[in-house]
């Protein structure tokens, strides 16, 4: 049965990823993020109330001031669904915005007395900002050492040129839809590296096992082609698989979750995009440029 040429028409695929990533690196440029408070400080309510109050309901009050990804902690011991203490982390407010908001609850949730009301700085800040790039950057220097052991060279740059078209996607969507970065997006960036390269290897794999066998008669963007295929059942399980987890989670995980989900989703469909798509077609692309200059090389030398 034929197949679609994948590797043939693999320039309408980088064209597409640039079509995707352009308008987020220009989102990026022109109008940046939009940071947490784990990143830029903010407001420590301490609240006492008359009666006890569950994390729905402070949330619920919240979202009328567009405060309701603010973190909110009940104040007890143990693990209980309503408490009268609670401590709520919002953006940085204004005193007259914090004075709007704590009359706003009080007719929502009832009379409270104010424990503490003060300005805080960035949980992250800078340094655990730099640490976490760093943390990528060190990661994919291993992925490179690794996969031009077990592979080659040209194999572990493609393999992280896909990365990084992933993160630009997520990154760049957040820019576009100016969606909260916090902490949780650091951990679902470092999830999505992760998850990308070990799909890539999958295929990587099967190029290096047809390799064993290649036919001359076979050209490197057959053999490509072919191993994709042989392994796009799996990459196709895989991906809707961690897709209808991730999908739930964003549905049914609650206010707090739902960027880190989004996040998610965004990565694992740009991963699985790009280790087949991206990935292997630019392995294809390298070994032919190499190709054809050593015949031109030989070409030259003769003459």
């Amino acid at each position: 049965m034929m197949k679609f040429d994948i590797i043939g028409k693999r320039y309408w695929f980088f064209a597409l990823s640039a079509f995707v990533m352009i308008p987020g690196l220009l989102s990026i440029a022109l109008q940046g993020f939009n940071l947490g408070i784990d990143f830029t400080g903010g407001t420590l309510l301490d609240l006492k109330f008359a009666r006890p109050v569950s994390v729905t309901e402070v949330r619920a009050a919240l979202q009328e001031y567009k405060l309701e990804n603010s973190t909110i902690q009940l104040s007890a011991s143990g693990q209980i669904e309503a408490s009268p203490n609670v401590f709520i982390r919002t953006r940085e407010l204004s005193d007259d915005e914090r004075r709007t908001v704590l009359s706003g609850m009080e007719k929502s949730l009832g009379n409270f007395d104010t424990l503490r009301a003060e300005k805080v700085g960035a949980v992250i800040g800078s340094e655990l900002t730099r640490n976490a790039i760093l943390a990528v950057v060190v990661s994919w220097i291993f992925m490179i050492v690794y996969i031009t052991y077990r592979f080659e060279f040209k194999f572990a740059v493609s393999g992280i040129l896909a990365i990084v078209h992933d993160l630009i996607v997520v990154i760049g969507v957040f820019s576009l839809l100016q969606k909260e970065i916090d902490a949780s997006f650091i951990a679902a960036i470092l999830t999505i590296v992760g998850y990308s390269i070990n799909d890539t290897i999958v295929i990587f794999d099967r190029i290096r096992e047809n390799l064993k066998t290649h036919s001359k008669t076979e050209s490197f963007s057959q053999l490509v082609n072919r191993s994709i295929w042989q392994t796009m059942t799996r990459s196709i399980y895989t991906v809707l698989t961690v897709v209808f987890a991730t999908v739930a989670l964003y549905l049914f995980g609650g206010e707090t979750t739902k960027n880190f989900s989004l996040a998610l989703l965004i990565g694992f469909m740009s991963g699985a995009y790009s280790s087949i798509f991206n990935a292997s077609p630019i392995w294809v692309t390298w070994k032919e440029y190499e190709d054809r200059k050593r015949i031109a090389a030989k070409t030259g030398g003769s003459k």
